[in-house]
């Protein structure tokens, strides 16, 4: 059996959740006690707003949530690079690191909800997100690594940047997407964590195949690179319980069909699973009939 990890995604709106916007905050909480004994990590997704949905941010959300739950690991899924300043994103990524005693990651991405973009006074460029992203992650980590950081681009810019103390240990860089053009070949010259979502095993072999073909272009050992997939599980042995009407590909079955979908998942090198769960029975089950197969 592979060395897998499991990290529970977070509920970030009250979107689809049907309960009290106000409870969605102890739902999280139960969500995570109930899974402290299996999974190692916490995911928060970057959206602003959902609707007039009560929305979590971020950034604060992963910031509490480090100091309330002390033995995970906390990642944002994946934060959209326009949303904040690079240079801000790094300095405050690295004084979390700090404080929380090195247990962040950061994941990182293009961005695409249009609405928040317009609603919060964002531009939402086109081709242009993907430079943006690069010369982010360029800067991010120049800042990680060196004292007097100094980059120049085209749409961002720092000049002798102090980002102290300096992340040790390293803050692991995941990037978020599966475009063939553009992402994946940011992923093969910076990521350290890839990750891909809510997709068929047969579509996430296609970009691992992918992938690895931009590693090989560039020398780059594929082996280095961490792959995650995060997804949506409804896991219970009735049958009924399982229909999903969801848009996106959902992980759905009997406890031994959904670990039998989730190790094909690790036999294409998933290393980290990052879920979410259609309702707390689902994640109930799951923790006590999916998760030890995988221990």
């Amino acid at each position: 059996m592979a060395n897998i990890e499991f990290g529970l995604i977070i509920r970030p709106s009250t979107f689809t959740l049907p309960i009290n916007p106000y409870d969605l905050h102890e739902y999280n909480c139960r969500c995570i006690q109930a899974v402290s004994q299996v999974f190692t990590t916490i995911w928060v997704e970057d959206h602003l707003q959902w609707g007039n949905d009560v929305t979590l941010e971020c950034f604060t959300t992963m910031s509490y949530l480090a100091a309330m739950f002390p033995h995970f690991r906390i990642g944002s899924i994946v934060l959209s690079q326009s949303y904040r300043n690079p240079a801000l994103v790094a300095k405050m990524i690295a004084n979390l690191h700090f404080l929380s005693g090195g247990r962040c990651i950061l994941g990182i991405g293009a961005g695409w909800k249009a609405d928040e973009h317009i609603a919060y006074g964002y531009p939402m460029p086109d081709k242009e997100r993907w430079e943006q992203l690069e010369e982010a992650i360029v800067i991010i980590r120049s800042m990680w690594m060196e004292q007097a950081a100094t980059f120049v681009g085209k749409h961002y810019q720092i000049h002798n940047v102090y980002c102290e103390p300096r992340p040790s240990p390293s803050i692991p860089l995941l990037i978020g997407g599966g475009g063939e053009r553009r992402t994946l070949p940011l992923v093969a010259r910076y990521a350290d964590w890839w990750n891909y979502n809510s997709c068929p095993v047969e579509e996430y072999a296609h970009k691992v195949a992918v992938l690895k073909e931009h590693c090989r272009r560039i020398g780059r050992d594929f082996a280095e690179i961490t792959l995650t997939y995060s997804g949506t599980v409804n896991v219970s042995e009735d049958p009924a319980e399982i229909v999903s009407a969801s848009p996106r590909y959902v992980i759905a079955g009997t406890s031994s069909e959904v670990i039998e979908r989730l190790n094909r998942y690790c036999d294409v090198g998933v290393r980290h699973l990052m879920l979410r769960f259609s309702g707390f029975q689902a994640l109930e089950h799951f923790v006590a009939t999916v998760a030890p197969h995988f221990m």
